[in-house]
């Protein structure tokens, strides 16, 4: 048998972008390796800090996330996510600037969450930041206009610590933060599943499930199922190229 290289990198097919931050991370946050059972190779995509993309549109940053998706794709990955929902804006020009899939946004669950549902009931969203997830946001990623939505905005530490790139974080409050929104937003009736858009709220996704009752689709789990894609599991539970 002869094999076929053509690769620089072996074995970590995922490639993830991320933005330029030094809050903590959490095994469960997408920029904690430890998150993944697979290796992953990131790209840290310089000026890209959360409170740009988050609350600014990531305005003069398409350049620089195509760079890093393509330098990423040079070494080996297979496909190509980020650790910002937000980025959503970018999905299309990326996946256009890249020949391998690109997932750019835990929004991207949301039309597959409400066919999973009963006729008459949808997905919720849960974001970091409310004020500033627009139209724009939802549509690049098929996210139906009328999706019930909230935010941690009015909470005492996620927002706050995460898009203005703190170096300390409670966990506990931060916990408690998701959990109260996530108890706003299932207060609708018709809300039977949640979607984080924040790759930061994965760590709370057990919590928020207890809480709410509700299933919770987030991007960890999101990428995991990209991955199995790009890398189906052999005989013996390793992983092919």
């Amino acid at each position: 048998m002869r094999l076929s290289g053509g690769k620089s990198i072996y074995g970590a097919t995922l490639g993830i972008l991320m933005l330029e931050a030094r809050f903590p991370r959490i095994v469960g946050d997408m920029g904690h390796a430890a998150t993944f059972p697979f290796p992953v190779q990131y790209r840290l995509v310089d000026g890209a800090s959360p409170d740009r993309v988050v609350r600014h549109g990531a305005d003069g940053l398409l350049g620089p996330f195509v760079d890093a998706a393509r330098d990423l794709v040079r070494h080996g990955c297979d496909g190509i996510t980020t650790n910002c929902g937000f980025l959503s804006l970018f999905q299309a020009e990326i996946a256009a600037a890249v020949d391998v899939p690109v997932a750019t946004s835990s929004l991207m669950q949301v039309a597959t969450v409400n066919r999973l549902l009963p006729p008459g009931k949808r997905a919720g969203l849960l974001t970091i930041s409310g004020s500033t997830l627009t139209e724009r946001h939802l549509v690049a990623a098929g996210v139906p206009l009328d999706t019930p939505v909230a935010t941690t905005e009015g909470g005492e530490e996620f927002t706050r610590a995460i898009l203005d790139d703190e170096e300390t974080l409670d966990p506990e409050l931060a916990e408690a933060d998701n959990v109260a929104a996530a108890l706003m937003l299932c207060a609708d009736p018709t809300v039977r599943a949640v979607v984080l858009e924040c790759t930061n709220m994965t760590p709370y996704a057990a919590a928020i499930r207890a809480a709410t009752g509700r299933p919770v689709f987030s991007m960890a789990g999101f990428v995991s199922w990209f991955h199995s894609a790009l890398s189906p599991r052999l005989d013996g539970g390793t992983y092919g190229l």
